[in-house]
C-alpha cells in the first residue's frame, strides 16, 4: 500500500463528534446531577484550585503561589501551575459583571471541563479519520466517552489539571502524524512542554515522544528534523512558560514541578540535538554515543544545581505522612496496589488497546506499518507509566482510542458482513468487550464475587466518599463563615472546603509541600488527647473539626486506637480541652472550640 491516507477526500465527521460530545455531557449530567446542582466538587484538589484562582483574582501576585491560609502564618508554596489558572480566571472575570462572582465561578467550573472534552474528541477523531476513516473516527470518540478512566476527568466541576494534560498528549499524538516534520515536531514539543509545565506526571510521555522521533531519525537521516524541532519547541516552551509563571531565576528548592534543573536539562538536550542535526549522516553507534553525551551533560547540570531532583517527588515525605496519607491516594499508587477488580479493568483496557494496535501493524504496509509500530511503542510507554502510577490510565485511554475505535468498527461490521452465522452472532459480544473491556471483569466480580470487594463492603458500609458526605462541605460551612477568622485543625481532605467557603485558615490540607504540618495533623488525630493538645496548640488552632462519615478519620482512628483523638471524636467522647460548638451544621460535621491552656 502506497497511498497516503492522511490526504482524504471525505469529510471529518464533525457532526457525529458533536453528537457524541452531547451524549457524553448527558451521561455525565445524569450521573452527577445532584452533585452539580449542590455544587459539590469531585475532590479537594478541584476546590483548592478554585481557591488559588480566587486569590489571583483578588490581587495575589502572579508569581506568588503561596497559600497563606494553609499552615499560617508562613503558608505553603503550591506546586500547581498558573497555566491552568489562566482560562479559569479569565472566564470568571468575563462572566462576573453579567451574573455575579459566585454564579460565574459555578458556570466556569461546569463548562471548562466539557469544552476540554470537546477539544480532545475533535483531536482524537481527526487523527482516526485521517489514518483510518469516518467510521473509525466516530468509534474512537465513542471509546473515550465509554471509558470511565478518561471520562471521570472531564466531569463538570472537575477543574483540576489532569484534563489539560490529557489534551496536551492528544495534540502531540496528532501532531507527530503530520506530513511536515518541522511543524509537526514543533507542535508536539509545544504541547508536551505545556503539559509537563502543568505537572511532571506527563514526563514519561515527554520521553516517549522523544524516543519515537529519535527512532525516525535513526531509520532515516532525512527525518532528523522531527526530533530537532520537537526538542527545540519543548525546551523553548518550558523556558518561556517557566519564566512567565514562576519567574527567573526562580526557585530550585522543589523538584516536584519544573524548576531550574529541569529547564537546564531540556535546554541542553535541545541545543545538543540541534548541533547533532547539523552533522552529516553518522553510523548508528556514533549517533547513539553523541545522544548519550548530550544526555550526560543534561543530567550533570541537574546534579550540579539540585541533587534532590534525582529523588521521587514524594520521596521527601515524613514517614507518617507517607504511610497514612500518600499510601491511601490510590490513583497515585502502582497498579498492583489497586483493588483487584479495578486493576483488572485497567489491565483489560490496556490489553485491548495494545492488541488492536498489533492487529493494525499486521494489516498495514509501507509507511503505515511503520507508523503503527511507533504508535504501539508510544501506547506501551503509556501502559508502563500506568503500571507505575495508576492514574496514567487516562493517558492510555486517549492514545488507545484510535486503534480501539478501529477494532470496534471492524467488530460491528461483522454483524452484517461476517462470513458465517456464528461469526455474525458473536460480533455484538466482541464489539461490547472492545468498547467496554472492563465489562468482563465487572460481570466476573458479580458472578464469582471478590474477597477484597466483599471485605471492603462490609468494613465501609457507613463510610462515604467526600463528595457524598452528609457533611455537605460546600454549603454547611456557612455557620463557620460567621465566626471571626480563626485557624482550624481539621482532617486533610476537609481543609480545602474550609478555605473556599470561609475566611478561616487550616493547619494543613492534602497537599504534600505542607509536609510537616500534615504530619502534625495526622499525629494529632492518632495520638492520645494530651499529645494531641500539644500539636493543636503548636499551630495555635482555635477550633477542631471532624466529618464523621468520611474515610480519613476512621482510618486514623483504627491506626491510633480507641483512645486516639480521632476515635474519641468519632464516638462523641471529646477530651476536656475541647468544647462542642453548635453552628447549625449537619450532625456529621462536628465543631469544637479549643480551650487553651493558661
Amino acid at each position: 500500500m502506497t497511498t497516503d491516507r492522511r490526504l482524504r477526500v471525505d469529510k471529518h465527521p464533525v457532526g457525529w463528534v458533536l453528537l457524541i460530545w452531547a451524549l457524553g455531557i448527558a451521561l455525565l449530567t445524569a450521573l452527577a446531577f445532584s452533585y452539580i446542582v449542590e455544587r459539590r466538587f469531585p475532590g479537594p484538589d478541584d476546590v483548592l484550585r478554585l481557591v488559588q484562582v480566587r486569590d489571583l483574582i483578588g490581587g495575589q501576585n502572579w508569581f506568588d503561589l503561596q497559600q497563606y491560609r494553609i499552615n499560617p502564618p508562613d503558608g505553603v508554596a503550591m506546586h500547581w501551575s498558573r497555566l491552568v489558572d489562566i482560562p479559569l480566571a479569565l472566564a470568571i472575570l468575563a462572566l462576573t459583571p453579567l451574573v455575579g462572582v459566585g454564579m460565574a465561578e459555578w458556570i466556569v467550573a461546569l463548562l471548562v471541563p466539557l469544552f476540554i472534552l470537546l477539544a480532545i474528541l475533535m483531536v482524537v477523531s481527526r487523527l482516526a479519520w485521517r489514518l483510518l476513516g469516518r467510521n473509525e473516527a466516530v468509534m474512537a470518540a465513542i471509546v473515550l466517552i465509554l471509558w470511565s478512566s478518561f471520562l471521570m476527568q472531564m466531569q463538570p466541576l472537575r477543574i483540576d489539571h489532569h484534563s489539560w494534560q490529557i489534551l496536551s498528549v492528544a495534540v502531540a499524538v496528532w501532531a507527530i502524524s503530520w506530513r511536515k516534520p518541522v511543524s509537526g515536531g514543533a507542535v508536539a514539543g509545544f504541547s508536551m512542554g505545556l503539559g509537563v509545565m502543568i505537572s511532571l506526571e506527563v514526563l514519561p510521555l515527554v520521553a516517549g515522544f522523544g524516543l519515537i522521533l529519535a527512532l525516525r531519525w535513526m531509520k532515516d537521516h532525512r527525518n532528523r528534523m522531527w526530533l530537532t524541532s520537537y526538542m527545540q519547541a519543548l525546551a523553548l516552551t518550558i523556558f518561556i512558560a517557566f519564566a512567565g509563571t514562576r519567574g527567573l531565576p526562580g526557585p530550585s528548592l522543589f523538584c516536584d514541578t519544573i524548576s531550574i534543573p529541569h529547564v537546564g536539562f531540556f535546554v541542553i538536550a535541545a541545543l545538543g540535538t540541534g548541533a547533532i542535526a547539523t552533522l552529516p549522516r553518522l553510523p548508528l553507534i556514533m549517533l547513539a554515543l553523541l545522544f548519550a553525551i548530550v544526555g550526560a551533560l543534561g543530567v550533570g547540570f541537574v546534579a550540579f544545581t539540585e541533587t534532590q531532583c534525582f529523588t521521587a517527588p514524594f520521596g521527601v515525605l515524613d514517614p507518617l505522612v507517607r504511610d497514612h496519607w500518600y499510601s491511601n491516594v490510590m490513583e497515585g499508587m502502582p497498579i498492583w496496589r489497586q483493588e483487584t477488580a479495578e486493576a483488572l479493568r485497567g489491565g483489560m483496557q490496556m490489553l485491548v488497546g495494545l492488541g488492536s494496535c498489533l492487529a493494525l501493524i499486521l494489516r498495514k504496509r509501507d509507511w503505515l506499518r511503520s507508523w503503527w509500530i511507533e504508535y504501539f511503542l508510544l501506547l506501551l510507554i503509556a501502559c508502563l507509566a500506568c503500571v507505575a502510577t495508576f492514574r496514567s490510565l487516562y493517558f492510555v485511554a486517549v492514545i488507545a482510542a484510535v486503534p480501539t475505535g478501529w477494532a470496534a468498527s471492524r467488530a460491528i461490521g461483522l454483524i452484517r458482513n461476517g462470513s458465517s452465522l456464528p461469526i455474525r452472532a458473536a460480533a455484538p459480544l466482541l464489539a461490547y468487550y472492545i468498547l467496554l473491556p472492563g465489562g468482563i471483569v465487572t460481570i466476573g466480580a458479580e458472578v464469582f464475587g471478590s474477597e477484597d470487594s466483599q471485605s471492603l463492603a462490609s468494613a465501609e458500609d457507613d463510610i462515604l466518599q467526600l463528595r457524598e458526605s452528609a457533611c455537605d462541605l460546600g454549603r454547611s460551612t456557612s455557620g463557620l463563615a460567621a465566626l471571626p477568622p480563626a485557624t482550624i485543625f481539621a482532617p486533610l481532605d476537609v481543609g480545602p472546603f474550609i478555605l473556599l467557603n470561609t475566611p478561616h485558615s487550616v493547619v494543613a490540607s492534602g497537599h504534600h509541600r505542607a509536609n510537616l504540618a500534615m504530619r502534625d495533623v495526622i499525629a494529632g488525630l492518632i495520638s492520645k488527647p494530651d499529645e494531641s493538645r500539644r500539636l493543636v496548640e503548636r499551630h495555635r488552632a482555635d477550633y477542631v473539626i471532624i466529618c464523621t462519615d468520611i474515610a480519613e478519620p476512621h482510618v486514623l482512628a483504627s491506626v491510633g486506637g480507641d483512645e486516639s483523638l480521632a476515635a474519641r471524636l468519632l464516638s462523641d467522647r471529646p477530651p476536656a480541652w475541647l468544647e462542642r460548638v453548635d453552628l447549625g451544621t449537619p450532625d456529621a460535621l462536628q465543631v469544637w472550640r479549643v480551650n487553651r491552656q493558661p
